[in-house]
């Protein structure tokens, strides 16, 4: 019984150390994911810290308005009541023009290791209003006097400076909060705009204010044309939301921006009753991006992880194979630690320095320590050698695909393609059925 199970294991000794292989493959692929683990909750940590710094210093900006807002009564009939009675409505008017002109100085905080992009800007607001006009029904129950102006602004804490808002040439007075809820749910008001006796047809506006924020900030197209100019010295913007830039200039010393958005773009009219509107879903603007994530470059990056895990092991099974040497489990989950290794060290080393260097420290350590490991292994300074240069290959191959994330996918297939070519190339000669066994 036992020389036919030895006939066996030697019979099928090559599918046997493959399964051994693959079984370790799978196996290390455990590590890998809590080391993945690890890269999120450091993701989580720069969150936490991200909103620390955002709570005291200010959050991302949004600043939607102004718009006017004038209450009326209208009458209708009441079923119950059998009777026609007072109700109260608000109409909202938004101004026919809107420019703003702005620019925003860029600061990294730090907490810890954690870098947060905040900024401080400096904008300047103005456009004009027609002078609203209701149905004749409704004109009876216009209280204009009771008319405001409502300002949105996300987060009211990063505003450093007294807003001083020219009203047709006069200067009103800002009060913080909002009298509706349905338009902004943060913001601030103005009152004591129009009269019952106004005979002005139009009203021109203008506004400054110094705003701080933390990643991006953003305005909402409220104008029937609402043009916008943004410059900074920030050098990774990110253009976002509903409208890209008609225009911008990206450069070492920073970027500027040009939006302009018509009446026409978004999907809510110049004046309406009452009813609740998204505008949300017509903001643009423009965020502050750090030069390079390193938490989301280093998880696209533990996706080779099983890639580096096979073609290393499969070297050495190919060492065995044509050089009749044995290499035992142990030393393949000792080399399989050390590929694995490499993505902890990349992670925090990408903390504490530069991308390049901590990549390039990174692989080199591994490259080393496995190169150096394997000619205690294979007793052959050419084999190690060309383990190196495996190694260096796979490790530069994984840099272009970090760097190339547009085209990732495709250097990715065309790479395994000639990975797996070049396997069948060199594997065309072995006789798979003579190893191990008798023939």
């Amino acid at each position: 019984m036992t020389e036919k199970v030895q006939t066996f294991f030697e019979k099928n000794a090559v599918i046997i150390k493959i399964s051994a292989i693959a079984f370790l493959s799978l196996m290390l692929l455990i590590p890998t994911a809590m080391i993945n683990s690890l890269v999120k909750e450091r993701q989580q940590r720069l969150d936490e810290a991200t909103h620390d710094i955002s709570s005291k210093w200010g959050f991302e900006q949004q600043i939607t308005g102004p718009i006017l807002v004038v209450p009326y009564y209208s009458y209708e009939y009441d079923i119950e009541k059998k009777g026609t009675i007072k109700v109260r409505h608000q109409a909202y008017f938004l101004p026919e023009s809107l420019e703003v002109d702005g620019e925003m100085v860029p600061e990294v905080r730090y907490r810890g290791i954690f870098r947060v992009a905040v900024y401080n800007s400096s904008l300047s607001l103005k456009g004009k209003f027609q002078k609203p006009s209701f149905e004749a029904t409704k004109k009876a129950g216009v209280e204009w006097e009771d008319a405001f102006i409502i300002l949105g602004i996300t987060d009211l804490r990063g505003i450093k400076e007294n807003i001083k808002f020219e009203w047709n040439g006069k200067e009103k007075t800002c009060d913080p909060g909002i009298k509706n809820s349905k338009i902004v749910e943060s913001g601030i008001t103005l009152n004591n705009l129009l009269t019952n006796n106004d005979d002005e047809t139009e009203y021109g506006f203008n506004f400054n204010i110094s705003l701080n924020g933390s990643r991006g900030l953003s305005f909402v197209p409220v104008g029937k044309e609402t043009r916008a100019r943004i410059t900074s010295s920030w050098q990774n913007p990110s253009f976002d939301g509903a409208f890209l830039p008609a225009s911008r200039e990206i450069s070492q010393t920073g970027f500027v921006a040009f939006w302009q958005v018509l009446e026409l773009n978004r999907n809510y009219p110049q004046a309406w009753d009452d009813t609740k509107v998204n505008f949300a879903e017509s903001a643009f603007g423009v965020s502050l991006k750090l030069p390079i994530d390193t938490y989301q470059i280093t998880e696209r990056s533990m996706k080779y992880a099983i890639l580096f895990i096979v073609l290393t092991f499969m070297v050495f099974f190919f060492v065995e194979i044509m050089r009749k040497l044995r290499v035992h489990p142990v030393q393949y989950i000792l080399v399989g630690f050390g590929l694995v290794l490499f993505y902890l060290l990349l992670l925090s080393l990408a903390e504490q320095f530069n991308f390049v260097i901590a990549y390039i420290i990174a692989s080199f350590g591994t490259i080393t320590m496995i190169t150096a490991y394997s000619l205690s292994i294979f007793k052959n300074r050419k084999l190690a050698l060309i383990m190196a240069t495996i190694l260096i290959l796979l490790y530069g191959f994984l840099y272009i695909l970090l760097q190339m994330q547009d085209y990732a996918l495709l250097m990715g297939s065309i790479g395994l393609f000639i990975i797996l070519s070049s396997i069948m190339y060199l594997s065309r000669r072995i006789d798979w059925y003579s190893i191990g066994g008798k023939e």
